[in-house]
């Protein structure tokens, strides 16, 4: 299928930044979601052809398929887009949030209990 360079390089772009892209299995929706000015049916052309490369990883679930970029598929797209080594996708990025509960030291359970163990039954 014949693909301009221009949408070529949208979907491009969109997959090195995020690290993932979706597709719902509609070959006639006229716009992807995220990527409004490329047709659906191109962005699942393009990823059919980066998973036979082994350039992504494919994934169906409920007529939606998943790609996720592999190494090669970074080092293949920093090249094609011309892009320093220091860029990674998102998926790379170490997360800034703090996390949502502490964690607790090893070891540290809190106080023994005097009760009957875990079970409710004596001797185990």
């Amino acid at each position: 299928m014949l693909i301009p360079k221009k949408n070529r390089k949208e979907v491009y772009k969109y997959l090195f930044r995020e690290g993932v892209i979706y597709a719902k299995k509609d070959f006639n929706l006229p716009a992807h979601p995220e990527i409004k000015e490329v047709p659906n049916l191109q962005v699942i052309k393009l990823m059919q052809s980066f998973t036979s490369k082994e350039l992504v990883k494919c994934q169906f679930s409920w007529r939606y398929y998943y790609w996720y970029l592999t190494n090669e598929g970074i080092e293949y797209l920093r090249e094609y887009l011309n892009l320093s080594a220091d860029v990674v996708p998102n998926t790379l990025k170490k997360s800034t949030r703090p996390p949502t509960r502490p964690m607790a030291e090893e070891g540290a359970r809190g106080p023994p209990r005097d009760g009957p163990p875990p079970g409710g039954r004596p001797g185990g």
